[in-house]
């Protein structure tokens, strides 16, 4: 693991260069528009000046002769005549050149197209580039005090944010499989609570899945255990008979059968969560909820009319697109459904509903006119089981497996009325397989 020390040098070494390139980027940037606006305006004048001479002076050859000197003097510019063979008459020229340390710019105006003779304005700006080249040097004087300020910021910063997060690391290293207790938030500043607030729900996702993976080992071997008990004692009974009649045999034979037939809907509910665990690793996709559960919906009530009960359902809205896993949906829908139907009367209701909450996550209610559930027990939890159901009592736990995997959250409650359960499912408008 990376000490406190050295991670704080590679935010700065990565600070600094990043740093230097936008110094760089920004200082080049800013030192061309100053050249262009100065070149710009400095052309714009010689325009000028081109423009007065020719305005000035009937006979400009005869004129800038004469009157150079004052011209050199008053518009510090030297104007001639400049004869150019094999150039494009039709335009103006500009041209900057350098002549023993000294820089200068000429303006080309086309003058006379007989001898393709054109009048040069040439001014010295010297100055004018060593007035740039300071204002250059202050960018880059400024640009790097600014940023050994900011690398000082940088520095202090970073260790007021490394600190609790060397508080968090340690506080993590420290839990395991058998100590998942949350974080306190009154250790961490007020910025980190967010971030502990995430922890602790991770940790306690991660504490409640050990919790269930356990109760499923125990209970599995439990549940297990049980029907071999009886298979050897009903073969022990019928050993110690001297002369067992063949009734007995057939009876020994067939209560193994039964509980050979119990342990294998067991092993098969058991099955049946480790494909439900593989259905995590499914790549997720963007499919339109309601389309799938009008899909799904349709066949549940092909289900419901073979077993001679209602099935209805009233979805909304008309579309919403979720990036997210199908595979978990359908696992979760197809056991609550099922569970619905079979603790539902014949030719009575069962209905699937769905809406949007006020935070736009999509609500979808399994609802039923059973007999109802006792609120006490924690359904969700491996091998637990109304009195009513002849499953392994897996289904509820693979249900409420899928849902965390998806981010979502599963409740089940007796409905308001009495005549029966709900259960919902909130599906997040992000669930966590998107991120």
């Amino acid at each position: 693991m990376l000490s406190q020390k050295s991670i704080r040098s590679n935010f700065l070494i990565k600070l600094s260069v990043a740093l230097a390139v936008l110094l760089l980027f920004f200082s080049t940037i800013l030192y061309s528009y100053i050249n262009y606006r100065v070149d710009g305006e400095l052309l714009a004048s010689l325009k000028k000046h081109a423009k007065y001479i020719l305005a000035t002076y009937p006979d400009v050859k005869k004129g800038i002769e004469e009157h150079g000197e004052i011209l050199k003097n008053t518009l510090h510019i030297e104007a001639k005549i400049l004869y150019i063979p094999n150039a494009n008459y039709q335009s103006s020229l500009t041209r900057k050149y350098q002549n023993k340390g000294e820089y200068f710019i000429e303006y080309l105006l086309p003058y006379d197209f007989r001898d393709q003779s054109y009048l040069c304005i040439t001014s010295n700006v010297t100055q004018q580039k060593k007035v740039q080249n300071h204002v250059y040097k202050s960018i880059i004087l400024i640009s790097l005090l600014g940023m050994f300020i900011i690398m000082l910021y940088a520095y202090f910063l970073s260790g007021v944010l490394m600190h609790p997060l060397e508080i968090l690391a340690q506080k993590l290293s420290k839990r395991n499989e058998n100590m998942m207790e949350p974080l306190r938030l009154d250790e961490l500043p007020k910025e980190f609570e967010p971030l502990a607030g995430s922890i602790n729900a991770l940790i306690n996702r991660i504490r409640n899945f050990t919790k269930y993976k356990k109760e499923l080992f125990i209970g599995a071997a439990h549940e297990l255990k049980t029907p071999l008990a009886v298979m050897k004692s009903k073969n022990q009974v019928t050993l110690i008979k001297r002369n067992p009649t063949s009734e007995s045999l057939v009876e020994a034979i067939r209560q193994n059968i039964t509980s050979i037939d119990e342990m294998n809907k067991i092993v098969s509910s058991i099955l049946e969560f480790g494909r439900a665990e593989g259905a995590q690793f499914e790549p997720p996709q963007t499919i339109d909820v309601m389309e799938f559960l009008r899909t799904k919906a349709r066949d549940y009530q092909i289900l419901a009319e073979t077993s001679h009960q209602n099935f209805t359902f009233e979805l909304s809205p008309q579309s919403y697109s979720i990036y997210m896993q199908p595979l978990l949906l359908t696992q979760i829908l197809q056991n609550l459904v099922q569970n619905a139907l079979r603790f539902t009367p014949k030719e009575k209701l069962v209905t699937l509903r769905s809406h949007l909450d006020d935070h736009e996550n999509l609500v979808i209610e399994v609802i039923d006119e059973g007999s109802g559930i006792d609120e006490s027990k924690d359904y969700f939890a491996p091998f637990i089981r109304s009195r009513e159901s002849s499953g392994a009592g897996l289904g509820l736990f693979l249900v409420n497996s899928a849902a965390d995997a998806m981010g979502a959250v599963v409740t089940l409650a007796n409905r308001e009325d009495g005549q029966g359960s709900i259960a919902t499912v909130i599906v997040p408008k992000y669930p966590f397989c998107s991120l």
